[in-house]
């Protein structure tokens, strides 16, 4: 860190005001300091402060299940407290004209405070002072954490956006989920998994608790992951991926088209009707003649899109869960940018507890079977019921209220819930304008029957499999 000799004496007021407000906190929070550091926008002060913010604020992982009894109950109580809020006139709209961080001061920070203390992310007891401090940036971390964003403690565009939403439209979006939870409140099972679309996240859940918690990639506004019910009946490590028609026509010629090598690159392989392999030469990339045959990409963790783990639950829309080669996509805020499918992180604890109660199926042997780079296919011997469901707003028996962006516009709040959504996706068309009504939510979607392995003899109509190709060098999926 660089000394200074002097100090601004903008930042020497500032500092004056958080030596007071810390000394005036000592008693309730312990001993604190601060040290000045220079702050990237301009002569702003930064606060590295050593002590911790109220620990009954932070939000731990809940072991209760998004579809559960008491996640529909705590839901019910959440909704009666944002109903007095809205009644008692909501909450400030924060100014949105900087970020605001650690040493920022001004009046928009003083209304970040008055915004947190009324949802709870900020005790009232830390005041209405106009310095950003560690308070308020736990405060944030804490909103960050309840809206599904990266807990970075920086007021960006994504947690103005999610700090604006107007009261009454996230207790509409409460009542809604109401409605949907209570669609799954009947017994799902000993053992199921849940999917939450617009959480990007899935869960293992095993006698009313969550066993594992999995972040997750899920489908883009124009290729959705549907809503459904169904069982996981099939495990298929180092699997080939086929790629389906459609985006053999959509993707993989005009990529040939830019790049004749593109096919070499990705491993992706040629095949006739009668299993012969032929080479990227041998077609007219110029015309649709490509649909008629097979592309198949080799097996591989780091090349194969799939990665090592596929888990096959049977359904009419041809889509999957499975691992990935990117996982990268597990660690920002948006993370809808698959074909349908559903990306796991950390797949292989997943699969190990799909596996659990089937003999020689340990975590070792899963981690050894991976690493052979074998095509091995596992049938559970009691398939597991899989739930991908839609829920937006939910609370937990903690107290803690969860909201996320109402990715596919199925809330039906129109546009003023959807100003919270992240920009657009660069080439993806735009989202629906029509919302989907949900006064009157359908109930889960009658199980689907099971169907064979869809690793199977291969014709056109059977390339269901909803994933996009690799990106072209220094091209971005």
């Amino acid at each position: 860190m660089r000394r200074h000799s002097f100090l601004p004496s903008r930042v020497f007021r500032a500092g004056r005001v958080f030596a007071f407000a810390a000394i005036a906190s000592a008693a309730a929070f312990g001993a604190c300091g601060y040290a000045f550091a220079e702050d990237l926008f301009g002569n702003q002060a930064e606060w590295a402060q050593s002590y911790d913010a109220d620990e009954h604020l932070a939000v731990h992982r809940s072991s209760t299940p998004v579809l559960s009894p008491d996640t529909f109950t705590a839901t019910e109580q959440a909704a009666e407290r944002y109903r007095q809020i809205a009644a008692n006139g909501g909450w400030p709209q924060v100014p949105s004209d900087r970020k605001l961080r650690l040493g920022s001061e001004g009046d928009a920070v003083a209304t970040l405070r008055r915004r947190l203390s009324i949802t709870g992310d900020l005790d009232p007891t830390a005041g209405t002072s106009p310095v950003f401090d560690s308070f308020v940036e736990a405060g944030v971390k804490r909103f960050q954490a309840r809206n599904g964003l990266n807990q970075t403690g920086v007021v960006d565009k994504d947690t103005f956006a999610a700090l604006n939403v107007p009261a009454d439209v996230r207790l509409r979006q409460l009542e809604i989920n109401i409605v949907r939870l209570k669609a799954y409140s009947g017994n799902l099972g000993e053992r199921f998994v849940v999917a939450n679309i617009p959480a990007a996240a899935v869960e293992t859940v095993e006698n009313g608790v969550v066993v594992t918690h999995h972040i997750a990639g899920v489908g883009r506004i124009d290729r959705q992951s549907p809503v459904m019910m169904t069982k996981a009946t099939e495990i298929n490590f180092n699997p080939y991926w086929t790629v389906p028609v459609s985006i053999i026509r959509k993707d993989l010629i005009p990529r040939m088209q830019a790049n004749p090598n593109y096919l070499t690159q990705h491993k992706i392989r040629i095949f006739d009707r009668n299993g012969n392999e032929l080479q990227p030469n041998q077609i007219d990339w110029n015309s649709d003649e490509a649909v008629n045959y097979k592309f198949r990409q080799d097996t591989g963790e780091d090349l194969n899109s799939l990665g090592v783990v596929r888990i096959n639950i049977p359904n009419p829309y041809g889509v999957y869960m499975h691992d990935t080669p990117e996982k990268g996509i597990f660690g920002d805020d948006y993370r809808f940018i698959s074909s349908g499918c559903i990306r796991v992180q950390d797949v292989r604890d997943y699969v190990a507890w799909l596996l659990k109660d089937t003999p020689g199926w340990d975590r070792q042997h899963i981690d050894d079977v991976i690493r052979s780079g074998q095509q091995v296919d596992v049938k559970l011997p009691e398939p597991v019921p899989v739930y991908w469901v839609y829920i937006t707003a939910w609370a937990t028996p903690d107290g803690i209220v969860q909201f996320r962006d109402d990715i596919y516009q199925r809330d039906g709040l129109s546009s003023i819930a959807s100003a919270q959504m992240p920009v657009q996706m660069p080439g993806a068309p735009p989202p629906p304008t029509q919302p989907v009504s949900t006064e009157s939510p359908a109930p889960p979607p009658q199980e689907v029957p099971q169907a064979p392995s869809q690793q199977q003899d291969w014709s056109p109509s059977q390339d269901i499999d909803q994933q996009p190709l690799p990106p072209m060098d220094g091209q971005q999926q």
